[in-house]
């Protein structure tokens, strides 16, 4: 089959690779039938997440149909269609009888290893690093999917494939962001970062019952993908301070809550931040006495410099972490289904497969006004 592999920094190349089989009787085989590119993808491509090998298949949003399946799997059967959350989780530890999916305690079979970098054996994702899980990812014709019955949904009639996809991760990783909030009536949310998750992040917030929503981004096409849904633009550069800013348009106390959509950033580092941490460094300073920070955008290794005086000093709330998708599947997919949302607003690139690497390089350089690619491993067959 053909598979999008990492070779290093910068360096992801489409390849000829072994199909993948069935390992245990709970898993599942899945033709791929949309996959995309993701944020979180681009930390893979500039070397920052470690534990990554020469080889190792990309991706953690796909969609696919059953081909086969192991003997214990019984709720899914060949031909089905279905998306995958892209956290690989078992139903049965304490973290996901308690819906703390993501943090599953048995599917990573590398759990020693994420204790030595992380502090803490982590769940597994698919295709994303070994101290991650080590799992192919779902940029490929075809996926092993562990725990069969556990992660995938199935899609039903009248929903495509485009629309599925985006349950996969950044609809619902927007959704948490949001969730996590604890909105209520009335409140104003500030979002940095208009990408894939901060525009899923505005809608949801609004639903959620925000009153107001600023988005906070330099990148004009992202600014007026969230005016069309609702959100107040604001580009940073074009006010003299921004804590300023969100001042006055708060009445003078700040945003009720603050989501950093943005995360680990390859720019804008501050003196004695390892990571480069701005961004957080302005929601906090942003966010109103008493109010709550969000951060959906994934970091990695140590943050120094942090403000955390601040941040206790004004009695925040933090609420962060790898999103549950299996929480959200069900209720997500009811919304689209009522019409009430149609999550491929924000795919603005499709190709196939093939030009994966031209596509990554489209979407790290944020070119030809770019925002989310959709990958399509046969481009020659109706998906």
């Amino acid at each position: 089959m053909q598979a999008l592999c990492w070779y290093g920094k910068n360096d992801v190349r489409v390849e000829t690779v072994a199909d993948p089989k069935l390992l245990l009787p709970t898993d599942a085989i899945l033709r791929v039938t949309r996959t995309a590119i993701c944020g979180s993808d681009l930390h893979l491509l500039h070397g920052a997440v470690p534990g990554m090998a020469a080889g190792d298949i990309l991706g953690h949003e796909f969609t696919g149909e059953v081909v086969e399946t192991g003997p214990e799997v019984k709720k899914l059967q060949r031909g089905d269609r279905v998306v995958v959350p892209f956290a690989i989780s078992c139903g049965q530890c304490y973290a996901c009888r308690h819906e703390l999916w993501a943090l599953c305690d048995n599917s990573n079979p590398n759990a020693a290893l994420s204790s030595r970098i992380y502090g803490d054996g982590v769940g597994a994702l698919f295709g994303y690093s070994h101290p991650m899980g080590g799992y192919a990812g779902g940029q490929a014709q075809y996926v092993r999917v562990p725990y069969a019955d556990v992660g995938p949904l199935k899609i039903p009639d009248g929903v495509s494939d485009e629309q599925a996809l985006l349950l996969s991760d950044i609809f619902p990783t927007g959704y948490m962001a949001a969730e996590n909030c604890d909105l209520h009536p009335g409140n104003t949310v500030a979002i940095w970062g208009c990408g894939p998750v901060g525009q899923f992040a505005i809608r949801s917030a609004l639903i959620l019952g925000a009153a107001r929503v600023i988005a906070i981004d330099r990148i004009p096409e992202r600014l007026r993908m969230a005016a069309a849904g609702g959100a107040e633009p604001l580009h940073p550069n074009q006010v003299d301070d921004l804590q300023e800013e969100l001042l006055w348009r708060t009445s003078g106390r700040g945003p009720d809550a603050c989501i950093d959509a943005v995360g680990l950033q390859p720019h804008g580092r501050r003196p004695g931040s390892s990571q480069g941490a701005t961004v957080l460094h302005q929601a906090i300073a942003a966010c109103r006495k008493g109010g709550t920070v969000s951060i959906p955008g994934v970091y990695e290794g140590d943050l120094n410099g942090v403000p955390f005086g601040t941040a206790f000093a004004k009695g925040l709330t933090f609420r962060m972490g790898p999103t549950h998708i299996h929480r959200y599947l069900r209720p997500l997919m009811q919304r689209i289904q009522q019409g009430e949302i149609d999550p491929a607003f924000v795919i603005t690139h499709r190709c196939p497969l093939a030009q994966a690497p031209e596509a990554y390089r489209l979407f790290n350089h944020k070119q030809q006004d770019c925002i989310k690619v959709v990958l399509n491993p046969w481009p020659q067959q109706a998906a």
